[in-house]
């Protein structure tokens, strides 16, 4: 699986989130790195997924309710068919938590 173009700054990127969220910093981590637009796009990555791990609606009706673009849609769904089934059934346990919340 392709993971990043510089492998080196990714893992040093997931040490210090790591650290981040150990010492309750991780709001000002990502605030510190992420613009406002960027911070966005990754909750509405999250939603993308979340919508299509659920599997309740076409990839189209998802992309009309969330207000983006088919290839947005897309990218979510193939990088899904690349990760582990078991990461997978746990990242739909933990979603399906903070959707209850």
């Amino acid at each position: 699986m392709y993971i990043s173009r510089n492998l080196e700054q990714w893992n040093a990127f997931l040490q210090m989130l790591k650290i981040a969220f150990e010492e309750n910093k991780a709001q000002e981590f990502l605030t510190l790195l992420l613009t406002a637009d960027e911070r966005d796009a990754v909750g509405l990555r999250l939603q993308i997924v979340s919508q299509l791990i659920d599997k309740n609606m076409p990839q189209r009706e998802i992309q009309q309710n969330l207000n983006t673009s088919a290839a947005t849609i897309t990218r979510g769904s193939n990088m899904i068919k690349t990760m582990d089934p078991d990461f997978m059934q746990w990242m739909k346990q933990h979603l399906a938590l903070i959707e209850k919340n």
